[in-house]
């Protein structure tokens, strides 16, 4: 089975504790506070294997964790940093948030690199709230929380040319004859029934890769058959060979057909080059419908070939012709926009609501002051009323009618308004 969609979570490791120590050494009276920080947090990043055509080792596990940070020490001892976590993809694949839908990257180079999930920064020890008014602090953060996200991967094959075409067409048997590659191949149609990729060699300086896209029928576009699952993967290709059946019936109305699909499912595809290839030469049908069909093809101003991918006749003239035409290409599309990975937030806003029976404050900076405040340090407890009465949130809790006794949410804390 042909895994090209995938859907997982990933975390950035949380930040390492602060700690709370003091300096106790014979004949050193009053050391002060020598408590450490916390180690960072490991990031999470997506990389690109060359080696990898499919995303189906994201079916055995979909979640990701990076490493945390080591707790800081005495001494100031600074906790370790957390192990970044790297995740290997294969080239071609789409990353975008699976809940906002925001395009995040499009990994197509061999190592390329992206980060999805931040690690969070370690907590300070209480070293660092050391003052001349407050020698002595009992105050440290626990690890600030890293950042967590669920990730939709799609994967669409980087191959310069793509061969379409209804059922049957021949497109596994023209693949085999011009690589190496070994799609199944039968008598009935939708034998393909994932895309399959082959290197094609005319000679020591030209190659290219082909693509043979499962068959297309009307109606590929709204998900009949098995087109609008592979539809994406043309979206890299350079050149569309077109593949009419020389078999068929009506050739012309199977080549109309499969274009309006095409253009229903995205119009730079219906816009792409095309090569219109008649299959089955070597039948009496296919010989008496090349004229009619060779006259109606050149009449829509594209160029079309006749071959029998069976015996090999007029195959080595259509890749000497798809060659030609790929030089004359440009290498590369950019189809998506520029990636936009972990804005910044606004960290002094925050909002206020009312969420089952309690007040739910959210803000990005509010939310990671309550994750990284120890709650068992009355200290710590005093500076975070400070804070969040510094930056209005007291008085907008007041403003929206909090009273004695009500529950306030902010983040996965929970706390009672006194």
């Amino acid at each position: 089975m042909f895994f090209d969609e995938a859907k997982i979570y990933v975390k950035g490791g949380d930040g390492g504790n602060g700690c709370v120590s003091f300096r106790r050494e014979k004949y050193v009276p009053f050391g002060g506070p020598n408590g450490g920080d916390g180690g960072k947090g490991g990031d999470v990043y997506l990389v690109v294997n060359p080696h990898l055509n499919t995303l189906v080792a994201f079916k055995r596990q979909r979640h990701f964790k990076a490493q945390r940070g080591g707790h800081g020490r005495g001494k100031n001892q600074t906790g370790r940093s957390g192990q970044d976590l790297v995740i290997e993809v294969p080239p071609g694949t789409v990353v975008r948030d699976a809940k906002t839908g925001e395009f995040i990257a499009d990994l197509t180079e061999p190592g390329q690199k992206v980060l999805v999930a931040r690690g969070g920064r370690g907590g300070r020890g209480n070293a660092a709230f050391a003052t001349p008014t407050n020698q002595a602090p009992r105050i440290a953060e626990r690890g600030e929380p890293g950042q967590e996200r669920w990730l939709h991967l799609e994967l669409k094959l980087i191959a310069d040319v793509g061969i379409v075409g209804v059922p049957n067409a021949g497109k596994s048997t023209l693949l085999a004859a011009v690589s190496a590659a070994r799609p199944k191949i039968a008598d009935y149609p939708f034998t393909t029934l994932e895309p399959n990729l082959g290197m094609v060699a005319l000679d020591e300086t030209t190659s290219f890769v082909m693509a043979d896209i499962p068959g297309l029928i009307e109606g590929a576009s709204r998900g009949a058959g098995l087109g609008h699952t592979f539809l994406r993967h043309i979206e890299r290709t350079r050149l569309i060979v077109h593949l009419l059946d020389g078999a068929s019936p009506n050739p012309l109305r199977d080549y109309e057909t499969i274009n309006e699909e095409l253009a229903l499912f995205d119009e730079k595809l219906a816009a792409k080059p095309q090569l219109v290839v008649l299959n089955k030469i070597d039948l009496p049908q296919a010989q008496a419908i090349w004229p009619a069909v060779k006259e109606a093809i050149e009449a829509r101003g594209k160029p079309i070939l006749s071959i029998s991918a069976l015996t090999g006749q007029g195959v080595r003239e259509m890749l000497g012709r798809v060659a030609e035409m790929l030089k004359a290409l440009p290498r590369k599309e950019v189809t998506l926009p520029e990636a936009k990975v972990l804005r910044p937030r606004e960290e002094e806003a925050f909002t206020i609501v009312r969420e089952d029976g309690a007040w739910r404050v959210r803000g990005a900076k509010v939310e990671r002051l309550a994750a990284m405040t120890n709650w068992d340090l009355d200290e710590a407890v005093q500076r975070f009323h400070r804070i969040i009465t510094r930056m209005g949130v007291t008085m907008a809790l007041r403003e929206a009618g909090v009273q004695i006794g009500d529950t306030v949410r902010i983040g996965k804390v929970e706390l009672e308004w006194r």
